[in-house]
């Protein structure tokens, strides 16, 4: 029996996870978690053996979350299940320590085989993904501007290349004004950028854009 844990602060996204598990006899739903806070209680509680992970919850970024998780319990194996696309988010999590990674569009058909890859310690990810991690191994030099951002920062790029501003991302991000704007002055710095527009534009040529949630 594979006992999980679905940390997901949407209550419908759970429900209806729940119910996909429920016609599955080797997968239980051990556990859930609403925020970074509830997922490393859960974590060091124990009793499980995969973490179903969303990146986007409050209060904590999803890819530091992930590293210290890792500290945590590293012999516990991480399915990132997220909304965010490959491009976006999948080699960073895979780097901070995830065995998996999922978009929820495609969760109906693979969840329940991306369950147990990585229960046995099997990776989870496509070969686009598997491709760009032995790349930026080979030549660390070829990779892209964004690459170059910390994950904080990509984050905030995301946000500001998806429409939102200064205060709004403040806000989400439960950080201040001040924080947000020496964020977005450094990735303008990294990428070599004077602009949003120019953000704008590399995030929709790099199929960067978020999706912005209600």
């Amino acid at each position: 029996m594979i006992r999980i844990v679905i940390a997901d602060d949407h209550t419908i996204m759970r429900e209806g996870l729940k119910r996909i598990f429920e016609g599955v006899d080797d997968i239980r739903v051990a556990g859930e978690a609403v925020d970074g806070s509830s997922t490393l209680a859960k974590v060091k509680e124990g009793g499980f053996e995969v973490l179903l992970l969303d990146l986007s919850m409050p209060g904590r970024n999803g890819i530091e979350l992930i590293r210290q998780i890792r500290t945590e319990a590293p012999k516990l194996p991480i399915l990132v299940l997220t909304m965010y696309e490959e491009e976006q988010y999948a080699v960073r999590a895979i780097r901070a320590g995830a065995l998996g990674y999922l978009t929820k569009e495609s969760a109906g058909t693979q969840l329940v085989n991306a369950i147990r890859r990585v229960a046995s310690w099997r990776p989870y990810i496509s070969m686009e993904v598997a491709e760009q991690l032995a790349l930026n191994m080979i030549a660390p030099e070829n990779e892209q501007p964004h690459t170059l951002l910390s994950n904080r920062e990509f984050e905030v790029f995301t946000m500001l290349a998806a429409g939102r501003t200064i205060t709004e991302i403040a806000g989400q991000l439960h950080l201040s004004v001040k924080t947000i704007s020496t964020h977005k002055t450094r990735i303008l710095h990294k990428m070599q950028m004077s602009t949003l527009s120019a953000i704008v534009q590399y995030a929709i040529m790099h199929n960067l854009l978020t999706p912005i949630e209600a």
